[in-house]
Order: C-alpha cells, then sequence, then structure tokens
C-alpha cells in the first residue's frame, strides 16, 4: 500500500467516525430547525366560519410561540402550522385524517376537527397513526374508547351539563323568586348535543327537581321550525334546553318561537355549544331576539384574556372571542410544553410527554390544570356560561373569569 492510499483511506475512516459520533449524538439529533404541527378543521362547507376562527387562534398561538424563542429543548426550533381541511361531514373529515398522516409523516401532533361527530372519525385513523390530538369537541365518546392518543382539553358534554344545570337553576331561582319544575329539550342529533341531552335525561334533570316534559330530536339543517315550536307552545315549560349547531337552525328556531310568541324570555333559553354565540347570529338575528340567551361552551374569552382579544379583533377583525379560538391557542402551547418536555420532535415521545404533564393551572381553558387522566380527559376541566347582553356573548360564569354579571330575561 502506497503512502497516498494510507492517507486517503485515513482521512475517509476519520470522516466516517466523525460522521457517526455526529449522528448518534443526541444534540446532534435535536437540531431541527421546524416542528409540524397539525389543524384539522373544516375550511369549506356549511362550518367553515368556526374552522377559521380555530386557525385564527392556532396561527396566533404558533406566532406567539416562535416570537418568544420556539423549542427551547429542541434549539429554538419553530412551530410551523400544517392546516388541512375536514370539510363538512364525517366522511369528509376522515378522508381528510387518512391524507394528513399520509402526507404529512413528520407531524408530531395537531389539534381539531370541530364537531365531536368529525373529531370521533378522525382520532379513529389518527390512533392507528400514533399522532396525538388535541380537541375541544365536548362528546364524552371520544376520550370513552381506551384511546391513548387523544387528548379532550375540554369538559366532556356529560360534565358540562353536570356543572351547568345547578348554576342554571339558582340563576333562574334567584332572578324569579320560584325555582323550575318543567323542561323541554330541543336537540339536533350531532355528538355533542346528544351526550349533553342524555346527560340531563339520564339523571341530572331529576337531581335539579326537574321534568322532562318535551323531548325533540332533529337532523340538521332544519328544513321547518313549526312542528317542534308548536310543542314548546303547548307544553308551557318553565325552561328550554336548545341544543343546534348550525347557526341556521338556531335561526329558524328563535324566529319562529318569536312569532308564537315565545321569544324574548318568555321561556328562558339555555342552549348548550357555540352556534347560539357565533358573531354570524347577528347576520341573521336581531339583537332584542337573543338578548338574555345563555349558553355552556367549553370555553370563551374571559378574564385574563383581554390582550388576546384585542389582537384578534385587530388582526382578524373578530367581534370577540369565542371557543374556537381561545382553545385552540391553547392546544398550541400545550404541544409547545409537550415538546419541551419530550425534548425530541417526534410524536410517540409528545404523546408520552402529554400523558405524564402536570403543568400548572390552566390559563386558556376554563378551571382545572394542564393534565390529562387516564383517559386523555384534562384534569378539572370547567365550563363557562356566556349570555347575549346587548348584542354581546359576554362570559357571566365561573364568578373569577366573568366578564359581566348574569341576569334572568324577563317574562
Amino acid at each position: 500500500m502506497t503512502r497516498n492510499t494510507r492517507s486517503a483511506l485515513t482521512r475517509r475512516s476519520l470522516l466516517a467516525g466523525a460522521s457517526a459520533g455526529l449522528i448518534s449524538s443526541p444534540l446532534w439529533a435535536q437540531q431541527v430547525s421546524e416542528v409540524k404541527v397539525g389543524l384539522l378543521v373544516p375550511i369549506s362547507g356549511l362550518y367553515a366560519r368556526p374552522g377559521a376562527v380555530m386557525r385564527h387562534g392556532a396561527e396566533m398561538g404558533v406566532e406567539h410561540i416562535n416570537a418568544q424563542g420556539g423549542i427551547k429543548s429542541l434549539g429554538g426550533a419553530k412551530l410551523k402550522l400544517v392546516v388541512l381541511d375536514s370539510g363538512d361531514t364525517t366522511e369528509k373529515a376522515k378522508n381528510a385524517a387518512q391524507r394528513m398522516v399520509a402526507q404529512e409523516p413528520d407531524l408530531v401532533a395537531a389539534s381539531g376537527s370541530y364537531l365531536s361527530s368529525f373529531t370521533l372519525a378522525v382520532t379513529e385513523v389518527t390512533e392507528r397513526a400514533n399522532l396525538p390530538v388535541l380537541t375541544l369537541s365536548y362528546s364524552d365518546l371520544i376520550t370513552d374508547r381506551g384511546f391513548k392518543y387523544v387528548f379532550q382539553t375540554s369538559a366532556t358534554a356529560g360534565s358540562q351539563a353536570k356543572q351547568a344545570l345547578p348554576q342554571i337553576v339558582k340563576l333562574a331561582e334567584t332572578a324569579s323568586g320560584k325555582k323550575p319544575k318543567t323542561v323541554a329539550i330541543i336537540t339536533d342529533n350531532t355528538a355533542a348535543s346528544i351526550s349533553s341531552a342524555k346527560a340531563m335525561r339520564d339523571g341530572l334533570l331529576a337531581e335539579n327537581g326537574l321534568q322532562l316534559i318535551v323531548d325533540e330530536t332533529f337532523t340538521p339543517p332544519l328544513a321547518d321550525a313549526t312542528p317542534l315550536v308548536q310543542k314548546i307552545r303547548s307544553a308551557k315549560p318553565d325552561l328550554l334546553f336548545f341544543l343546534p349547531t348550525v347557526i341556521s337552525d338556531a335561526k329558524l328556531l328563535l324566529e319562529k318561537m318569536n312569532e308564537f310568541g315565545l321569544g324574548q324570555g318568555k321561556i328562558p333559553t339555555i342552549s348548550f355549544g357555540i352556534a347560539i354565540a357565533e358573531p354570524d347570529m347577528l347576520q341573521t338575528v336581531s339583537p332584542e331576539l337573543l338578548q338574555g340567551l345563555l349558553t355552556c361552551v367549553a370555553s370563551w374569552g374571559a378574564k385574563g384574556h383581554e390582550a388576546l382579544i384585542a389582537e384578534l379583533k385587530s388582526r382578524y377583525k373578530e367581534p370577540w372571542m369565542t371557543q374556537n379560538a381561545i382553545s385552540t391557542y391553547g392546544d398550541m402551547w400545550v404541544i409547545k410544553d409537550a415538546l419541551e418536555k419530550a425534548g425530541k420532535a417526534d410524536r410517540v415521545a409528545v404523546a408520552d410527554a402529554l400523558r405524564s404533564m402536570d403543568a400548572g393551572p390552566s390559563k386558556y381553558y376554563p378551571l382545572g390544570e394542564i393534565k390529562f387522566d387516564g383517559k386523555g380527559r384534562r384534569v378539572g376541566a370547567g365550563m363557562t356560561i356566556v349570555q347575549w347582553q346587548s348584542g354581546v356573548p359576554v362570559t357571566v360564569f365561573p364568578p373569577q373569569l366573568a366578564l359581566s354579571q348574569p341576569f334572568w330575561p324577563k317574562n
């Protein structure tokens, strides 16, 4: 072997050794410039408006995280938001999830999918791909299936009903001087609405001394609200639990109630979910018809979020901050904390970090901790009650987050 040959082999050996050392080094493995996070929400179709607001919240969260130094345990790697359209049907949402896991194999986590029906379908796909998903969707079924990669940041529908019902009865009794005795339920057949109604039917109403005298379920979109409202008028319940998830359905029902002389507080009306408090309601329903109407939601712009609310208004021209924006904003921070804990851009490691996370009191979801139980439900998750007051839905419960005092509509 010649001297030149020996020298070339030595150089190659040194380079190979150096490369192997770099590849095996944990520090080298952590040097990524960006980490992809998915957002699977409706961008087209019937639910495009709330999907857009979820995107606003996610964008703000990602920008704020990156502006504050990114993922420090990954050398300051920046988050990159990958937005996918779930469409407006369960089948479209499932297909979008299949595209997401096939086309974006380097996603470390995702947030979505708005309607519980969509989230149930999407997480069947993401669970098989070991992709952790954070969701504000309410249905108890989402975290009742034994899945290990689904994390529910909101209180479940059943939990929200259990928390809200005593407060509503107390509010009614304080304001009117008498305790309500009878109730009606008008609900659509989406998963979250069904979960809320089921919890009330299965004991919550009886526990609070309430008798169910009208119980009607419809499939959205609603073509004619007249038969439903006629049943309410005939029964004359003390309270109406009103559970549409589509704004057009809420509009039809409210207008028909007003036409039949039941609107504007004649029968106090309480909703569950966001549809009744969406900004788009004011494009089709007058503030007078909405005045005093209550809705129980997983989260809302509340005390402590004033700067975020102002930024959302300025950047996106949104009139207020719904759960879709604040919860999805919070999801980005939870994913960020999981990445810091995991120390690597790996979806299984991020899921492990979420399962063992104990990040203290919640800032962007009401009450409870940034910690998940064995089912994937956020520990101590509370809920908010929002009320339409002078053309704006404002947080009125819990008291420590309230931006206004609640009132009971006058008959």
